[in-house]
C-alpha cells in the first residue's frame, strides 16, 4: 500500500502536472476510440501494450476475457458493450487473450473447481463452447500445447458471443463496426491478430496496411504445431467459416508448407 500511495503522489506531481490540458478536456466527457476486452490478469495492461493515452480505450476486464452470449446473464459485460457502442459511438472492438492464462487453465479442468472455487466455476461455464470445441477436436494434444490452443480458440469464441448482442449485430450489418481478435505474449511483448481471410494469426500492422504477403503470418504459440480452426487437408482450397450461425467468410485452407511455417513460428520464407 505504501508503494501505491507513493505512486499517487508521483502521478499528481509529474504526469498530471504535465498533462493538465488533457485532463481538463477529459473532465468534460469521454470519447474513447476502442472498446478493449481483455483478461483481469495483472500481467496485461491494455494502455501499456498499446501505448494509448488516457481516454482512448474503453475497457472490459474479467477472468478469461469472456463475453457471455446475449441474454445468458445480467452481468456488467452486456451493459458495458451496449453503452460503448450505442452511447459512446465506438466503432472498433478488440478482444485480447494472452499467454499463460489462468482462466483458460481452469477451463481445462473445470469440474475440479466446483467445490473450492464455485464462483469461478460458474463464470467459466460461459466459456463451455470453447472447452467443448477444444476437447472434441484437439484431445490428442497435451499440457502446454492444449492450453495454447484453448487460449487461441477462446478469443474467437468470444467474438461469436459478442455478435449475438443486438447492438453489435446491427452495427456490423450497417458496416459501422469492426471486431479484432488479439493474443498478447507476456514473455515476448508481442501481439498477434487473427486474420479470418488468411485463417492465421498475423502481425497487427499487416491488417492495417492490408498486406497480403505470407511473410506476415506468424504462430501465436511457437510451442504448438496445430492449425487453429483449419482442416489437416493436403490441398489449398476455400472453405466456409460460420460465425454466429449465419455470417460466412471465405477462408483459404492452408497448404502443408504454409502450416509448417506458420505453426513452427517462422516469419520468413524458406
Amino acid at each position: 500500500m505504501k508503494k501505491l500511495i507513493k505512486g499517487l503522489r508521483e502521478f499528481k506531481s509529474s504526469y498530471f502536472s504535465t498533462h493538465q490540458e488533457l485532463f481538463e478536456q477529459l473532465s468534460h466527457g469521454q470519447k474513447p476510440r476502442v472498446l478493449f476486452i481483455t483478461c483481469s490478469d495483472s500481467r496485461l495492461d491494455p494502455n501499456l501494450i498499446t501505448q494509448a493515452q488516457v481516454g482512448e480505450l474503453f475497457v472490459i476486464r474479467n477472468a478469461g476475457n469472456i463475453i457471455p452470449p446475449y441474454g445468458a446473464t445480467n452481468g456488467g459485460e452486456g451493459a458495458t458493450i451496449e453503452y460503448a457502442v450505442q452511447a459512446l459511438g465506438i466503432q472498433q472492438i478488440i478482444i485480447c487473450g494472452h499467454s499463460h492464462c489462468g482462466a483458460m487453465k481452469g477451463l481445462l479442468k473445470l469440474q475440479s473447481l466446483r467445490e473450492d472455487l464455485p464462483l469461478v466455476y460458474d463464470w467459466l461455464k460461459y466459456a463451455e463452447a470453447t472447452r467443448r470445441l477444444v476437447l472434441d477436436h484437439y484431445s490428442h494434444y497435451q499440457s502446454e500445447e492444449l492450453l495454447e490452443i484453448m487460449i487461441a480458440e477462446n478469443v474467437l469464441t468470444q467474438i461469436e458471443n459478442l455478435r449475438t448482442y443486438p447492438v453489435i449485430h446491427s452495427k456490423l450489418y450497417q458496416g459501422q463496426l469492426k471486431i479484432y481478435a488479439w493474443i498478447y505474449h507476456i514473455e515476448s511483448g508481442e501481439v498477434l491478430a487473427y486474420d479470418p481471410h488468411k485463417h492465421a494469426y498475423v502481425l497487427p500492422q499487416s491488417q492495417i496496411a492490408e498486406l497480403e504477403t505470407e511473410d506476415t503470418i506468424l504462430n501465436p504459440f511457437p510451442n504448438c504445431d496445430v492449425e487453429i480452426r483449419s482442416q489437416a487437408d493436403e490441398v489449398t482450397q476455400t472453405q466456409e467459416f460460420t460465425i454466429a450461425g449465419s455470417e460466412r467468410f471465405p477462408i483459404p485452407r492452408l497448404s502443408p508448407e504454409q502450416r509448417e511455417r506458420i505453426y513452427r513460428g517462422s516469419n520468413h520464407s524458406n
